[in-house]
């Protein structure tokens, strides 16, 4: 942001020279005494030219220079900051914001060229700025949530992530909104401000993931055996990991079964691959060691009276 500052130096250093060799208020009431006394003499010429050409002239040439130093500021702050491998959307605003700032301090150096109160003016610009950021305070939360985003990097485009309501691959990270793209293929934009003001889950952040398998036994099979059985169908599921090696876990006794958890680490590419193949794997497991999987079922028992009325 250095050069920023030195290109605005540099066009309030041009402002005030131009101050200095006189602007359009200076002498303007004489000039217009002349005029209206039909004084169209060389001297009343030099007058105009000294007290409105020059002055317009050189706020053209400023306007100019202006216009130069913004873009030279943009493209060397631009250049800094992706030296220094800044996302490349935050990259652009600062680079854009640099710009910004160059051209609104000449934009007021050239009013002052011209004779035009800046002190006022910049008072009444501050007062519209003021007004436009409350009837914007959304939009301005919003950019604020996306400078966070881009500074703290919770997330990076391409990420699977669960935030601001929206489970989905990272399509877009922008100043104002994140896109996402739906596993169904459906794109969904989501305002910075609802996922910098949540809870953020970030499912690609880890290289490796752990598949759960839930599965209830018979309480008639034996425990041992059973755990024995599920721990082999995990250790000869395909794409599962050796470390952490497979576990299974006995979770609890439930209404109907003993209730299960086979646990198994995988590389976070593969997890839904995994977890289907792992849940056919334990069902055809039990099924040949001969454990049943209860199901929730109904005895109905019907009186014999009333079956006979």
């Amino acid at each position: 942001m250095q050069d920023a500052t030195n290109a605005v130096e540099q066009v309030n250093e041009t402002a005030q020279a131009v101050e200095a060799s006189g602007g359009v208020t200076e002498g303007f009431g004489d000039l217009v005494s002349r005029i209206s006394q039909g004084d169209l003499s060389n001297d009343t010429w030099i007058l105009a030219w000294e007290t409105i050409g020059q002055p317009v002239l050189l706020a053209i040439v400023l306007i100019i220079a202006v216009f130069i130093a913004a873009g030279w500021a943009r493209k060397l702050v631009g250049k800094a900051v992706r030296k220094a491998n800044v996302e490349e959307t935050l990259a652009r605003f600062l680079s854009n914001m640099a710009r910004y700032i160059v051209l609104i301090a000449g934009g007021v150096a050239i009013l002052g060229t011209l004779g035009i109160e800046t002190a006022s003016f910049a008072a009444v610009l501050a007062a519209v700025g003021f007004a436009i950021g409350m009837a914007m305070s959304g939009m301005l939360g919003n950019i604020a949530a996306g400078i966070m985003l881009l500074l703290f990097r919770p997330f990076k485009v391409g990420d699977v992530v669960d935030a601001g309501g929206v489970k989905g691959k990272i399509f877009e990270i922008g100043l104002f909104t994140t896109v996402f793209d739906t596993p169904d293929n459906r794109r969904i934009i989501v305002p910075n401000n609802s996922i910098f003001g949540d809870n953020i889950e970030n499912v690609s952040f880890h290289s490796t993931r752990r598949v759960n398998v839930a599965v209830g036994t018979d309480y008639g099979a034996d425990i041992d055996k059973a755990r024995e059985v599920l721990l082999e169908a995990a250790k000869n599921s395909p794409n599962v990991l050796e470390d952490p090696a497979p576990a299974v876990v006995l979770t609890g006794l439930g209404g109907s079964s003993i209730d299960w958890d086979v646990r198994v680490w995988v590389k976070a590419e593969n997890f839904w691959e995994v977890q289907d193949r792992l849940t056919r794997d334990v069902k055809y497991a039990l099924d040949n060691a001969e454990i049943g999987i209860p199901f929730p079922q109904m005895d109905v028992h019907i009186d014999g009276k009333v079956a006979q009325s």
